[in-house]
């Protein structure tokens, strides 16, 4: 596992190792969606990570899509952030926040009845929203006007300026998991016409527009950015997900990112391919693999030249000691997924480490 143990340069910021903790929501977060101490805790307990990416985190007021998650808008929530951030510090460890629009994937019923917006008026089919009353259908969506999104960029702005208050190192936008950026990108999701719909260009111009706007505030160094090319994950799908990932690959070269992290697969495995290959070939940057795969395989990853680095979900879940685990070829926790978007403690912050169990062991 030595390579997983390999310092790495990512932008402005040199990571200790290359296990890092991918972005978990796990609706933690208190009323009006600030982080609070548990939230705290729990990323403290897990700062041995090259780099932690916190959870999707709301960029705007008013759109929910998982009930309890937390936001970046207000002043209370960049105080509840400042909690989180000060906590990871203080254990060595480095965090950037995910800063997100749920698009689609946002319900009338968190959001004080208001209609989701997205690229063209097409709901969510394939699962149900929880909300206070259950879980519920999607519903359409409202078509999102262009004039209106100017608007939404400066959102993103105005969250990357918060998060920078909030005392994290950078921000990673997400473009991922069929929420409002991935919606514009993928034409199954996207099926207007003018200058956000149509051909790649176009597609991909509201996600690049978020981005320039963001590294405005931090410079480029400080930002990356997530996709899910083959993600089936809320309903998507594109024709052509490798000549979207060769053309997006080559245009991000213009960034100067810190890094490009991207889920190679499809959760359902409804969709088939290798998108890390043609990321690898054309994008010049970082480069972040995602979703599934084994300490062994990470390292092998890594040898091989397809990625410079790895994150780690579950593993990261049950595990709060990854990498200490990983390098002493040690046992691990496994998660419980009836805990992850539970509230209170119980499958969040109670995992052991290997220093807890040795405590925790009979004389």
């Amino acid at each position: 596992m030595d390579l997983l143990f390999q310092p790495l340069t990512l932008g402005a910021l040199t990571l200790p190792n290359r296990i890092l903790m991918a972005p978990l929501t796990r609706c933690r977060a208190e009323a009006d969606h600030v982080p609070g101490d548990l939230m705290a805790e729990y990323y403290a307990q897990r700062a041995s990570a090259g780099l932690i990416i916190a959870e999707a985190t709301m960029a705007m007021e008013g759109n929910s899509a998982f009930w309890k998650e937390p936001g970046i808008y207000s002043e209370a929530q960049i105080a509840g952030w400042r909690k989180t951030t000060d906590a990871v510090h203080a254990a060595g460890g480095r965090i950037f926040l995910q800063i997100w629009h749920g698009g689609r994937a946002c319900h009338p019923l968190l959001n004080n009845g208001r209609q989701p917006v997205a690229p063209s008026p097409i709901a969510i089919t394939d699962d149900e929203v929880r909300t206070p009353q259950g879980k519920q259908p999607y519903t359409v969506p409202r078509e999102l006007h262009d004039e209106e999104i100017p608007g939404i960029v400066a959102g993103f702005q105005q969250a990357a300026k918060n998060a920078q208050a909030a005392g994290f190192d950078g921000v990673e936008v997400h473009g991922a998991n069929g929420y409002l950026l991935d919606e514009f990108l993928r034409d199954g999701s996207n099926q207007r016409t003018g200058a956000y719909g149509g051909i790649i260009a176009n597609r991909a111009r509201f996600m690049l527009e978020v981005i320039d706007a963001v590294c405005t505030v931090w410079g480029s160094d400080r930002v990356g950015l997530r996709i899910s090319p083959l993600n089936s994950y809320n309903s998507m799908i594109d024709s052509d997900p490798i000549g979207v990932c060769t053309w997006l690959a080559t245009k991000l070269n213009e960034f100067n990112l810190a890094y490009l992290h991207v889920m190679r697969s499809d959760f359902a495995q409804q969709q088939q391919g290798d998108v890390l290959t043609p990321i690898r070939e054309y994008y010049q940057g970082t480069l972040i693999g995602n979703m599934g795969y084994s300490p062994e395989e990470a390292n092998a990853a890594i040898a091989a030249g397809k990625v410079d680095a790895i994150a780690f979900g579950s593993l990261f879940i049950a595990n709060p000691d990854l990498p200490e685990r990983i390098q002493h070829n040690a046992a691990f926790n496994p998660p419980n997924p009836a805990t992850f978007y539970t509230p209170g403690p119980e499958g969040y912050t109670d995992y052991p480490t290997l220093a807890s169990a040795a405590l925790a062991e009979p004389v």
